[in-house]
């Protein structure tokens, strides 16, 4: 079943237009499973029964898999039985009936405000590596795009003149984002002078230089997600937040900002590139939250204030 990964990986990347990670997370989720059934003795797809799937989703539970991840997982495996079957490999899906497990949502992690400005204040600007992270974080806090969208933007996709940032993402799926003054302001100044010298340091590396790429590691090639997770975690230690901070983070904190601020819904979707409007709201509900327990907190008559004259209400 394995020769078969390869081929469904270019299917999927030359007709649906998916993105990089969307076929790395494809590929690694087929390949698992062949490697389970592999395991059962099978190898072919015509032996693989519902039984199986069954089986090996239990067998995904146990390792502790988020229900996220095993319905992520039965996605993957629909798909590549889709193209198995319209390639004439096999002629039945055994994952047409499998039920996919029941997913919890989690309330997405946000920084205060406070939080913030520690973290963007927290790279060295003097430093070539510093005003590139600078202009990532701020870019990223802006605009609310994917990690995987800002390590991909090559130097053509930012107009700090006109404020916008155009993301690929997936084919069809492109946006532009606007971006306020001061992101703007930080990712010119990282273009006009801390990407040369990034360029520059990387010129006698035998690894092939990255000329359009937006932003550069120390060898002058486009900087990784694994680079930028990184360094990230290194800022959110610096700048004394608790608690588990990812890429991700600044994009929840975006939206339940803009959404705290006064932005609709909609708009909010369109920048974060949701194709389904329920994705978003989500970040509604967080916004709502906190703004209760702001009124609640600052009004006078909030809820958690008792009433001095409450004995003589009528």
């Amino acid at each position: 079943m394995k020769m078969y990964i390869q081929p469904f990986v270019r299917y999927m990347e030359d007709e649906k237009g998916l993105s990089p990670s969307t076929l790395e997370a494809y590929q690694r989720d087929v390949q698992q499973f062949a490697e389970f059934a592999e395991s059962c003795g099978i190898e072919q797809p015509d032996n693989i029964q519902r039984s199986h799937l069954v089986l090996y989703l239990g067998h995904l539970k146990e390792q502790g898999k988020a229900a996220a991840t095993i319905s992520r997982s039965v996605a993957s495996i629909r798909s590549f039985f889709h193209f198995l079957i319209r390639e004439g490999i096999t002629g039945h899906d055994p994952s047409v009936l499998l039920e996919l497990p029941k997913a919890n949502k989690k309330k997405p992690s946000v920084l205060t405000q406070d939080e913030i400005e520690r973290l963007l204040a927290a790279p060295n600007v003097s430093t070539p590596q510093g005003g590139r992270d600078k202009a990532m974080l701020e870019l990223l806090y802006a605009t609310g795009i994917r990690v995987s969208e800002l390590i991909a933007l090559n130097v053509r996709d930012v107009r700090t003149d006109l404020r916008f940032v155009h993301c690929g993402g997936e084919v069809g799926k492109e946006r532009v984002v606007p971006i306020s003054r001061e992101a703007s302001q930080w990712a010119q100044a990282y273009m006009d002078e801390q990407r040369a010298l990034l360029l520059r340091s990387g010129q006698g590396e035998e690894a092939q230089i990255e000329q359009e790429a937006l932003f550069l590691n120390v060898s002058g090639q486009r900087l990784s997600r694994q680079g930028f997770w990184k360094m990230i975690k290194k800022y959110g230690h610096e700048a004394g937040i608790s608690g588990d901070i990812t890429p991700h983070t600044l994009r929840h904190s975006f939206a339940v900002h803009m959404l705290e601020g006064g932005a609709d819904l909609r708009s909010v979707q369109e920048m974060l590139g949701h194709a389904d409007l329920s994705t978003t709201q989500v970040y509604a509900q967080t916004a709502k939250r906190s703004m209760k327990e702001v009124y609640e907190k600052h009004h006078p008559h909030g809820g958690n204030r008792p009433s001095s004259d409450s004995k003589d209400r009528i």
